[in-house]
């Protein structure tokens, strides 16, 4: 007993030591999380080094990563909202899968394979990877977009979509593989629905007087077993129905979506959500079969080629039809492009009825894995594309081609929520501005308030001759990124000399590369709210009007000492500049 549980405590050391190498280098790398993941998979797993044997029930486990997932989503999404995405469940998610669908499998005929076989290796091909795209949506901030929502609509589809996928290989299964099961169609339907009926009347009528007596307890550590119940009773019940655990999660999450409780609910999920989603993206590699892949490596190429680019296709052609912009279509075609870990499930049950042989699941089940890992990929390099403006952007004006040249005596650079507010005092003021930024979407989002934005990197010079900056009195630059912000200064004082540049700061220590840059002004962007936050308290303490204008005067003044300081190297007593000449005392009113 002791040896197995000392085993166990090994096994788990590994996975997370494994995860906590991989992803930090992966992402600083710029690789992303996902595919650290998938690397640290493959080299413990049993076809790396072999410290796992058996991924399968560590995919099982981590399946719970997605489930929780989908119920933390499903928190973000009400009732009202939900049904404002039924055109876009409904359509564009059938629109989608069916259409890829059919391509792949005529394509799987041509081929020479059986329509049967055609049919399971695409329809689980087509059940996109709703743990890669949530990811990946979620590092983007994109999820509540509409881009985004999109691509929530066309999930939460797929996964609607894996029961009645499941119960079409009783009609295509050999007749005695069919004959094995037990239950007829019209009693798993039923069964199917008895377990939604049941898990929606406990969300209305029993979820949140629980959570009221919980709260009353004020158990902290029961209201997030609770919660975890919630989830994985949800998952439960769907699973013994015949459904998805994930779609159960989710039907939860938007039943809890109106709750007081939500917010507690979703703190509450979200460490394990991660770990377990982690985890489950260590499972996806270690169950790419390299031994598999490397017997049939033409064959598993040849298919991950042929189906990633088809269903790129048709994910574009049906974003096209339906109206989306063409950047937004090739977005959605890259990041939708790989199998998902449905796919798992239903060539496993396609085993199970005889419609496919052990072969060709392997075969197919590393071509899904492949193409999970691949994803990653390819969005960096759709990335760099965008970046370089590859992309062509509807309905936006690009300084990539030189067809503009800007002559606004104020040039903001980035337009996102600082560089919406910095612009207010020059457009008050009279002055000409022009702005640029780099995000379609934002540019989108401003020109329906009246603001006309142009699409521009403003690290490259030529992009900033284009925008004007060597006619401008003065350039703003408002980005988020601090390395690109130090870099378009860099570039802006090589470019014109002369002009006066003011730059936001992420932090005190970009704050002095920016001095060093040769900014002319630079605004720390946390500094002015948090002293601010500090003066209403002392008013509350009961300071005066003239004892708050002191003390910040005071603070100001200390705060350009330290930062005088360290421009020189030299080492300061925080508390000393911090309190000199400061003798008021919140005790003594």
């Amino acid at each position: 007993m002791a040896a197995e549980s000392a085993n166990q405590l090994v096994s788990t050391v590994i996975l997370l030591g494994s995860a906590v190498v991989a992803v930090p280098l992966f992402k600083r790398l710029g690789l992303g999380s996902v595919l650290g993941y998938l690397a640290a998979g493959l080299i413990i797993g049993p076809f790396g080094l072999g410290l796992f044997q058996d991924p399968q029930a560590i995919l099982h486990t981590a399946e719970l990563g997605v489930v929780m997932f989908l119920f933390v989503i499903g928190l973000e999404m009400k009732p009202a909202h939900l049904w404002h995405l039924r055109h876009q469940i409904l359509g564009l998610g059938t629109f989608q899968v069916v259409l890829s669908a059919v391509v792949l499998t005529l394509i799987g005929i041509a081929f020479g394979f059986a329509w049967q076989i055609a049919f399971v290796a695409s329809a689980g091909f087509v059940l996109t990877s709703t743990a890669i795209v949530m990811q990946v949506l979620g590092e983007r901030h994109e999820l509540s977009m509409p881009r985004g929502q999109k691509m929530v609509s066309i999930l939460l589809f797929e996964d609607l979509l894996i029961v009645p996928l499941l119960a079409s290989l009783a009609f295509i299964a050999p007749e005695s593989a069919a004959n094995q099961s037990s239950t007829p169609i019209w009693q798993q339907i039923g069964i199917a629905t008895l377990s939604l009926v049941a898990l929606i009347v406990a969300g209305l009528w029993l979820l949140n007087p629980l959570f009221k007596i919980l709260a009353k307890s004020k158990a902290r550590e029961v209201m997030t077993a609770a919660a975890l119940l919630v989830v994985l009773g949800s998952a439960l019940l769907m699973e013994m129905g015949g459904l998805s655990m994930a779609m159960g999660a989710f039907v939860a999450g938007v039943l809890l979506s109106e709750s007081s409780f939500r917010h507690q609910l979703e703190a509450d999920i979200e460490p394990f959500r991660g770990l377990l989603l982690g985890l489950f993206f260590l499972g996806v590699g270690m169950a790419l079969d390299l031994k598999v892949v490397a017997e049939n490596w033409q064959l598993i190429l040849s298919a991950l080629a042929v189906m990633m680019t088809v269903k790129s296709l048709c994910i574009y052609f049906v974003a096209r039809t339906l109206k989306s912009p063409h950047g937004e279509a090739i977005d959605r075609a890259v990041l939708m492009s790989q199998g998902g870990e449905f796919a798992f499930v239903l060539f496993s049950a396609a085993v199970n009825y005889g419609v496919i042989d052990s072969t060709v699941n392997a075969n197919m089940t590393a071509v899904v894995v492949l193409s999970m890992a691949l994803t990653p990929i390819t969005i960096i390099i759709l990335k760099f594309f965008t970046r370089n403006g590859v992309l062509h952007l509807d309905g936006i004006d690009s300084l990539e081609t030189g067809e503009h040249e800007l002559h606004g005596n104020v040039l903001i650079i980035g337009f996102g929520r600082v560089g919406q507010i910095a612009s207010q005092a020059p457009i008050a003021y009279g002055a000409e501005i022009s702005i640029i930024d780099n995000n379609p979407e934002v540019i989108r989002s401003a020109k329906k308030y009246g603001f006309k934005i142009y699409f521009g990197d403003g690290t490259r010079t030529d992009i900033l001759r284009n925008a004007g900056a060597h006619k401008a009195d003065c350039v703003m630059i408002c980005v988020n990124d601090p390395k690109a912000c130090l870099q378009i200064v860099e570039n802006v004082r090589h470019l014109c000399p002369n002009v006066k540049i003011i730059a936001r700061a992420i932090d005190r220590q970009h704050e002095l590369a920016l001095v060093k840059a040769e900014a002319d002004y630079h605004v720390r962007e946390t500094f002015e709210a948090a002293v601010l936050m500090g003066n209403k308290a002392i008013e509350v303490l009961g300071a005066d009007s003239d004892e708050i204008q002191e003390i910040s005067a005071e603070i100001h003044r200390a705060d350009h000492e330290r930062f005088a300081l360290e421009m020189a190297g030299k080492e300061f007593e925080g508390r000393d500049l911090l309190l000199k000449n400061v003798s008021k005392n919140p005790s003594s009113h």
